[in-house]
């Protein structure tokens, strides 16, 4: 791992993770290549930055749960490579209910080169700290919809409300929103924009 590489709970002690592409519970309904361990991965940069919007986070009574941050170019490939697999049918209903596998790419909810490569991109979610429950966001991580998309229609004004105290959060943090993902977020000033690196998490 890159000497400016950390696992992130490591830097922010008390974060929550759950990452998706090392478990079962993913768009392709297995674990991903490179992702040897359920953990997140990112810059030191990126780790300062979600410092603080956990800070601005618990403020309005929420904490980070964290789904991904630093992704393999390999898991990138791994995308690419089921795309072009037979339909199944196990995961459309929940995760590309109104696309093909293919429209992935070409409607922006999965690209052949990931900002998450470079390291200071990260998906994510609140949580109520009182309760320890998910905050409603009106859908869960990769819906590849429009319903995902910033300012959806067929939200409710909760889930608009907490997108939109998420999105306050990390913007005042650093990051900037992705418009079709209301869970993904880039560092504004990322240490590596250029670069897009492939070693595993293990």
């Amino acid at each position: 791992m890159n000497d400016d590489f950390v696992f992130v709970d490591e830097l922010i002690p008390g974060i929550r993770w759950d990452a998706k592409y090392a478990t079962w519970d993913n768009f392709t309904g297995k674990p991903v290549d490179g992702y040897k361990a359920n953990r997140i991965v990112g810059t030191k940069a990126l780790c300062a930055a979600l410092r603080k919007a956990g800070e601005e986070a618990e403020a309005l009574g929420f904490g980070l749960l964290l789904w991904d941050g630093y992704r393999p170019q390999r898991a990138v490939d791994n995308f690419m490579r089921w795309a072009q697999e037979p339909e199944d049918g196990r995961k459309k209903a929940r995760h590309y209910p109104n696309i093909e596998r293919a429209e992935m790419f070409e409607k922006g909810y999965v690209a052949t080169k990931s900002g998450h490569s470079r390291g200071s991109t990260v998906d994510l979610t609140l949580y109520h700290l009182e309760s320890g429950e998910l905050a409603a966001m009106g859908g869960d991580h990769d819906v590849m919809d429009v319903i995902s998309h910033h300012g959806a229609e067929g939200v409710t004004e909760v889930e608009k409300r907490n997108r939109q105290h998420l999105r306050t959060i990390m913007e005042a943090a650093g990051f900037v929103a992705y418009e079709n993902e209301w869970w993904h977020y880039n560092l504004k000033d990322e240490p590596y924009p250029d670069t897009y690196f492939d070693f595993p998490i293990e």
